[in-house]
């Protein structure tokens, strides 16, 4: 076996996210269109003497873990024996971001047991890991469907984004806890493999003007760049992102947004580059 692997972990945006209904289980079916952007982080894992995992980088977390490591559950929930390989995983992309970072470390770790040989992955329903780890495992944009396990190979637009982190951090659980759908009639019919005009918008915005000022301002700033093709809120949030044609158009609108607000972490980034 090689002494050491490499693997990028890029973020995702999603370009729509719809919620469909709940299920008995509490869960809830959902529909996005899902994109992955050259924002990545990245985790490299050497053979060492035992298993070790490791953060590095701007968003790596304090005392070097997280209270709910998802590397660390796939060997767990799985009954996986832990190679002897010491994972360093740089954490380039925002947490709690709705840029799913940690659903792409889960699969850029799937990737690598893989290349050492672990069989049982081929077992595991990946969606026990993680909501969007299917959607990193397939590696393709696409409209993602269910609890994140149906996932349909969809090719969107290239596009130049701009995305914000405001300091306002998003609990993916409690957006969920906050989903109505008393009232709401979404015709299942439009739930198909196939894209239509209906594709459009995100369910948590909505949740997010609401319960935090901040974020409705910044929606609101995000929703006002010249050459802006839509701005939408990425998973249940915290991120932003305003989109554009060009590269030029979102590095003009990130100029604006830094002399406006230079207090929140901001880049411009692009879809279609793999």
């Amino acid at each position: 076996m090689p002494a050491e692997y490499r693997e990028l972990s890029p973020a995702k945006l999603n370009l729509f996210l719809k919620i469909i209904s709940k299920r008995d289980d509490g869960y809830h079916n959902l529909r996005s269109g899902m994109t992955l952007v050259n924002l990545c982080d990245e985790v490299t894992a050497k053979k060492n003497s035992k298993f070790k995992i490791n953060y590095i980088g701007p968003f790596a977390p304090q005392n070097n873990s997280f209270e709910d490591c998802i590397v660390e559950k796939i060997f767990s929930k799985f009954n996986l024996v832990k190679p002897n390989y010491s994972f360093t995983i740089k954490k380039n992309i925002p947490i709690q971001s709705g840029l799913g970072s940690a659903s792409s470390n889960a699969a850029a770790v799937l990737r690598i047991l893989e290349k050492l040989n672990y069989e049982e992955i081929k077992k595991i329903n990946f969606s026990e890991i993680g909501a969007d780890v299917p959607f990193f495992v397939h590696g393709k944009d696409s409209i993602v469907r269910g609890l994140g396990d149906i996932i349909v190979k969809q090719p969107f637009p290239k596009y130049h984004f701009l995305i914000i982190k405001p300091k306002q951090n998003c609990s993916t659980a409690e957006m969920y806890n906050q989903i109505n759908l008393d009232g709401t009639n979404y015709d299942l019919n439009l739930d198909t493999d196939e894209i239509s005009e209906h594709d459009t918008g995100n369910d948590f915005e909505v949740i997010a003007e609401n319960k935090y000022k901040e974020m409705s301002s910044l929606l609101k700033f995000m929703r006002s760049f010249p050459e802006l093709i839509f701005s939408r809120l990425t998973g249940s949030g915290s991120c932003i992102y305003s989109t554009f044609e060009s590269k030029s158009n979102a590095e003009q609108a990130l100029s604006i947004f830094k002399k406006s607000f230079p207090e929140h972490w901001s880049a411009v980034v692009e879809n279609n580059f793999i």
